[in-house]
């Protein structure tokens, strides 16, 4: 860990844009606290100052992922189905399986140097699992983990019940790390009939407005979900007016 953390956390929200120019974007976030960190390494211990962190949110046209660990068969439409439902595919360089981002859905994006908070993934992931499980509760929907299925899940202690709200899968290298969640709030749930989500086909999707049968914005979600994870990870909040 450096000698001297930092949590300050600069939050970018993009709004909706393309899955492919957040992608890059989040890579060039990633490898430039990389950089920092490396360059930081090479001065004496008293002048080491740990990078800055970023949170990006935003929502993103129809797209399907495929995380490094998934299987290519759990997207059961071909690309002329793809085309037809107005969809783009990616195989990305996360863990997980395949997952469907689009409006309506809030996603987040931590590029965190965990040297600053603490370096344990598992940990991490259950800090944004806990977030997100916090954010819920405010909204009066009950949520919670299901052993060895990360994410967010409804009726989580009822096998045959069991509807995912909020899925993860996140890459990190050196402690820092990029990718991160995507949280239903009012997507088309149906353009997850197209795949088996996340690999795992006895598990329903659902979302915050069929749970609450009212229509949620993403931005009332965000504003509370952005207090959580501030609280969990106690981190110095700052907006960053740098565009992508």
């Amino acid at each position: 860990m450096h000698k001297n953390t930092n949590k300050r956390v600069f939050v970018e929200d993009l709004g909706l844009v393309d899955y492919q120019q957040t992608w890059d974007y989040q890579t060039k976030l990633f490898n430039t606290v990389i950089d920092q960190k490396l360059a930081i390494r090479a001065l004496p211990e008293d002048e080491q100052q740990a990078p800055d962190h970023y949170l990006l949110f935003c929502e993103h046209p129809h797209v399907y992922t495929l995380g490094k660990s998934g299987k290519r068969e759990n997207l059961l439409i071909d690309e002329a189905q793809l085309k037809r439902v107005d969809a783009n595919y990616y195989e990305i360089n996360r863990g997980g399986d395949i997952t469907y981002h689009g409006p309506g859905q809030l996603v987040g994006y931590p590029i965190f140097d965990l040297d600053s908070f603490f370096t344990d993934i598992h940990k991490y992931l259950r800090y944004l699992e806990e977030a997100i499980i916090l954010t819920l509760a405010e909204l009066n929907i009950s949520a919670g983990r299901i052993d060895g299925l990360t994410g967010v899940w409804i009726d989580y202690n009822d096998s045959l019940k069991a509807r995912k709200i909020c899925a993860m899968g996140v890459k990190a290298s050196r402690w820092v790390t990029m990718h991160g969640f995507a949280l239903n709030v009012n997507p088309d749930l149906g353009y997850f009939n197209n795949i088996v989500p996340c690999g795992i086909d006895d598990k329903a999707v659902t979302s915050i407005s069929k749970e609450l049968g009212r229509t949620v914005s993403v931005a009332e979600v965000k504003e509370v979900l952005l207090k959580k994870l501030q609280a969990l990870f106690e981190f110095e909040l700052h907006y960053s007016a740098e565009p992508i």
